[in-house]
């Protein structure tokens, strides 16, 4: 014999609204602290002038940043430059992939 009265439905019921309620809250706050930080930058950026570039086979992201680097810069830092244009995480390209290079 348990020392607990058996549960109605209806209290089953409130506690479920309880329990989902106490989650859209906690949702809610998370999404409070964290979603500004998602949108968040240094400030408005300045426009850049870009060209639009189709990728040949066999070209490497350092070819092309090494054609558009004048001569005494660090091709790293142009590749820097092609990397955040196009928001990627890596190196790697396909050929016929449109891309955008910085005019310089």
């Amino acid at each position: 014999m348990g020392i607990y009265a058996p549960q109605t439905a209806e209290a089953r019921a409130r506690r479920t609204r309880t329990g989902r309620a106490g989650a859209i809250a906690l949702l809610l706050a998370a999404a409070a602290i964290i979603g500004p930080q998602a949108f968040a930058s240094d400030g408005p950026g300045e426009p850049v002038a870009v060209n639009s570039y189709m990728v040949a086979a066999g070209e490497t992201l350092w070819d092309i940043a090494a054609s558009l680097t004048p001569d005494g810069d660090d091709v790293r830092d142009t590749i820097a430059q092609i990397q955040h244009l196009n928001a990627m995480s890596g190196t790697s390209l396909a050929a016929g992939e449109q891309i955008y290079l910085p005019v310089q």
